[in-house]
């Protein structure tokens, strides 16, 4: 049977195929994804659109403003009518002016205006946007970073649960190899009923603790896929590199403190913004001028005319009373600027603190992770030599169910270890303001 003859199975092969060829993920694999395929990230990118919208219309106030405007009436009301006449040039003075009948008129008008000055809202608008969109784009960093670390830790979440499915796997079949040697021996009456039931219920409480792993191990993958930003669309088991070279390359960084992390950069590029604010509000107490010019053209049925007509000059504003609405606003400008000013000074203390507990995090993973090695080398080669003794019969069951349990314990230690100390490096990447991996 030829499977392109049917779209069915075509499609399934295709799917297993792609599934079967799908490369194990990487740390630098997992931080690409996120980075690309998160909704994080893309909210990120969208703020920076709108900042970047923000100073398009910003630099509009340096442009000239031009408005085309058309409009067809007809109307029997004197003083309308009366316009209309004059603007047609049909006046004559043998008309009534109480009743000039029925006056058409089609008016085309085009406008152009062009602030000449603002009392500087116009500059101090447009630099503020400028610094809003710089700060989206710090906002876009702290996300890559943050999303960069929660990859990694995501990733290595889910090796240390499918480790210690392994750990407790491996306990399970050194305590059902036990328990077939104690069948053995009790029936050759070398081992009392109660180590026997010891073991069994030992081995019991085993397979349940392998069950609750193997819970945790799918949770943490469908964690693993959520950062990423992705739906399970198989039910094939997402597949982690043995040997992660990127994830080795994780080095210490030479980088002391946290001042340039893109959060505080933000901050003060918001600080920015937030007194060119306080420019543009007290701006509304100095005059604005514009310069404009029109042209327009009226043409009539009724009394078949048509003329056209321009109009150019220059208008000054100024606001000399409005009740307090800009005092207010020029105070609340102020207030948010002492807003964003005292926010800055928190997030440099707050960070601070981050960056030397990220420190000191690392480095007890470090010591945890040395300690831990050498504990699961001393539990194996306990556990070895307690095997043998039980099988000769020279080591009670409760001794032997004790040196077990200890090396489940040392080995899972060591699998926990071995990831937190990926994890708090990784943690004090982003903590110094650093993309763990150096993703561009």
């Amino acid at each position: 049977m030829n499977p392109l003859r049917h779209p069915a199975l075509a499609s399934a092969l295709l799917l297993s195929f792609a599934f079967a060829s799908a490369a194990p993920w990487t740390a630098a694999d997992a931080v690409a994804a996120a980075l690309r395929d998160s909704p994080d990230a893309a909210l990120a990118r969208a703020r920076v659109s709108a900042a970047e919208a923000m100073i398009e219309q910003a630099n509009a106030a340096w442009l000239p403003q031009l408005t085309v405007s058309s409009r067809y009436t007809e109307t029997n009301s004197p003083m309308v009518a009366f316009g209309s006449i004059l603007n047609q040039r049909a006046f004559n003075f043998g008309l009534d002016f109480n009743q000039p009948g029925k006056i058409d008129n089609l008016n085309l008008t085009g406008t152009v205006g062009y602030n000449l000055y603002s009392g500087g809202r116009a500059t101090a608008g447009r630099a503020a946007a400028r610094a809003g969109a710089r700060a989206a784009e710090e906002d876009l960093r702290a996300a890559r970073q943050q999303l960069a670390a929660e990859a990694i830790k995501a990733l290595l979440n889910l090796r240390k649960a499918r480790e210690a499915v392994a750990a407790v796997e491996a306990g399970v079949r050194a305590y059902e190899a036990a328990l077939a040697n104690a069948h053995l021996r009790f029936d050759a009456g070398q081992v009392l009923k109660a180590d026997l039931l010891s073991l069994e219920v030992k081995l019991s409480e085993t397979r349940e603790q392998l069950t609750a792993a193997r819970h945790g191990a799918a949770l943490a993958e469908r964690a693993f896929l959520f950062v990423l930003g992705r739906d399970r669309v198989s039910s094939e088991p997402v597949e982690i590199a043995t040997e992660d070279a990127s994830l080795a390359a994780l080095t210490v960084p030479v980088v002391a403190t946290s001042a340039d992390r893109p959060e505080l950069v933000g901050l003060r590029q918001r600080l920015a913004a937030a007194e060119k604010m306080v420019a543009v509000a007290r701006g509304a107490r100095r005059p604005t001028v514009n310069a404009f010019a029109s042209y327009q053209y009226d043409q009539g049925w009724k009394l078949d005319r048509h003329a056209d007509g321009w109009l150019a000059g220059v208008s000054v504003d100024l606001n000399v009373f409005d009740g307090g609405q800009t005092s207010g606003k020029i105070r609340q400008a102020e207030a948010e600027l002492a807003q964003v000013k005292e926010m800055l000074r928190k997030a440099e203390l707050g960070f601070a603190l981050e960056a030397e507990q990220a420190r000191l995090a690392y480095e007890s993973a470090r010591e945890r992770l040395t300690v831990s090695a050498q504990t699961v080398a001393q539990a194996e080669e306990s556990a070895s030599l307690t095997r043998a003794r039980f099988e000769k019969g020279a080591l009670l069951a409760a001794d032997l169910i004790g040196v077990e349990s200890r090396l489940i314990e040392t080995r899972l230690r060591r699998t926990i270890a071995e990831a937190d100390e990926r994890i708090a490096l990784a943690e004090l990447h982003r903590a110094l303001g650093l993309l763990p991996l150096g993703q561009p």
